[in-house]
């Protein structure tokens, strides 16, 4: 894909993107434990804590007046299917930099979502280019079950880390591991290299 102002994954520039032990789908399984939450948007907020100057709360009406980009990208799931050439549009990750001053000490982020859903990444993955909140997939809306009203997409790591209805960003020193993290997946979740699962 060729378009101005759209931010181009560098996975999809490989000549062969689909990494070892995937199958592709046109279609977009939705994989999740528990119930899809319901939430009110005037009550919902999307909150900054951690090791931040000060701490941010944002509105829904807020966060979605952000400033948008558009990611062209392909998704890669832990369990074996990859969907290729998804255009995502949301907030780039790298707006939360403008929003606080994020202290030297913190290294990583722990992502806070509904009913206590964690995971947890490095700084330098959270803030790829090619990471966002998303709004909307293809052109329309996001739907609550594919994470709405805020799912985080890092496309170049396993899907499990593109968290669903995020709703905290906790900046941290030291790494703690998430809910699937603790739970026998892989810490970081490369699919090229198959991160998948961690045997410690």
């Amino acid at each position: 894909m060729e378009d101005e102002g759209i931010i181009i994954s560098p996975d999809t520039k490989r000549e062969n993107r689909v990494p070892p032990g995937q199958r592709l789908t046109e279609k977009f399984p939705t994989l999740h434990a528990g119930s899809v939450p319901r939430y009110d948007l005037s009550k919902w907020t999307f909150k900054i804590t951690g090791l931040v100057e000060e701490k941010k709360t944002l509105s829904y009406e807020e966060f979605m007046s952000l400033p948008m980009v558009k990611v062209f990208s392909d998704v890669h799931c832990v369990t074996g299917w990859s969907r290729l050439n998804n255009l995502w549009e949301g907030v780039s990750t790298s707006v939360i930099k403008e929003l606080v001053n994020i202290l030297p000490e913190a290294k990583f982020v722990i992502v806070h979502c509904a009913e206590g859903w964690t995971t947890n990444l490095t700084l330098e993955d959270f803030f790829q280019a090619d990471v966002l909140f998303v709004a909307k997939l293809d052109n329309e809306p996001n739907t609550a079950k594919h994470g709405a009203p805020c799912r985080l997409v890092v496309p170049r790591l396993y899907f499990w880390k593109s968290a669903k209805w995020v709703e905290r960003l906790e900046f941290i020193a030291k790494d703690k591991p998430g809910f699937w993290e603790t739970r026998g997946y892989h810490n970081h979740g490369d699919p090229w290299k198959e991160e998948r699962y961690s045997y410690y």
